[in-house]
């Protein structure tokens, strides 16, 4: 069960490499296309995806609760993709969502902004000027988007198992280095138990898509960890009817064996549960 998390920027060649390394080795293409292809089986929409997919918050209260949930779904699509295993991810944070599968073969593709200015313009037959505009807007939101939800700079080389540059070297050799590179002894040995943390991953996402989309329930500040079908529930809420419309949400979950709940409960406002 192998993992490839492909992060890059635009106009470096990851769109080709990618293809060429899923094509190669016989995997998954996990992209905004495979994303888009099921996205109505989780109530995603083509405008919420646009709105949302590698994008930061607009800071925007209601948008930004809205833009939360339906980051939750993609990121929900993205990691049901990565249980079926041999996939790779091309991008929607893939490194930071896996990171704890310790098999996971995370690269990145870089290449001189010029560079990819002057490759945009090309592909997409466009002015350099706003190729250009196009090009750094990209890097800006991209960059946005890891740095609000995972807190990370996406920039770090540390965070990689393998950094190419194509300006210095051919998409042929990027797809040979990665496709090499996920067949390493030090990430095949620790495969086996992958399955069992993507599926306390995915357990854990879709409990909050639930407990975030409860009618007028605060569900940000409940915390949710998820092990072997228990789930057990933290952080706080604002009322008892607060909580416990929160823990049966859990329970009534498929696959949920087990519900742990240590809510706390910190009362601001009238809860007309209580009445």
């Amino acid at each position: 069960m192998a993992i490839i998390t492909i992060s890059r920027e635009m106009g470096s060649g990851g769109i080709p490499i990618a293809n060429d390394v899923a094509e190669k080795l016989g995997y998954t293409l996990v992209d905004g296309e495979a994303i888009a292809k099921v996205a109505h089986k989780y109530g995603l929409s083509p405008e919420a995806i646009e709105k949302t997919d590698e994008k930061p918050p607009a800071f925007v209260e209601k948008l930004d609760e809205q833009m939360e949930l339906d980051l939750h779904q993609i990121e929900l699509i993205v990691l049901e993709y990565a249980l079926k295993g041999n996939v790779v991810i091309y991008g929607r944070g893939g490194k930071d969502l896996l990171q704890d599968i310790s098999s996971v073969f995370r690269v990145r593709i870089i290449a001189p902004f010029e560079l990819r200015v002057e490759r945009w313009a090309e592909r997409e037959w466009l002015d350099p000027e706003l190729a250009r505009i196009l090009v750094r807007k990209s890097d800006q939101q991209r960059a946005g988007f890891i740095k609000y939800y995972f807190d990370r700079d996406w920039d770090n080389p540390l965070d990689y198992d393998l950094v190419v540059n194509t300006h210095r070297l051919s998409e042929e050799t990027a797809v040979k280095l990665i496709c090499d590179g996920v067949k390493d002894k030090n990430l095949v040995e620790v495969r086996g138990a992958s399955k069992t943390t993507l599926s306390n991953l995915i357990l854990r996402k879709k409990a909050e898509i639930a407990i975030l989309t409860i009618p007028d329930v605060d569900g940000h500040h409940v915390t949710i960890t998820s092990e072997g079908g228990r789930i057990i529930l933290g952080g706080h809420v604002h009322s008892e009817g607060e909580r416990r419309i929160v823990e049966k949400t859990a329970r009534n979950l498929k696959d949920v064996l087990e519900v742990e709940s240590q809510i706390k409960v910190i009362e601001y406002r009238n809860d007309p549960r209580e009445h």
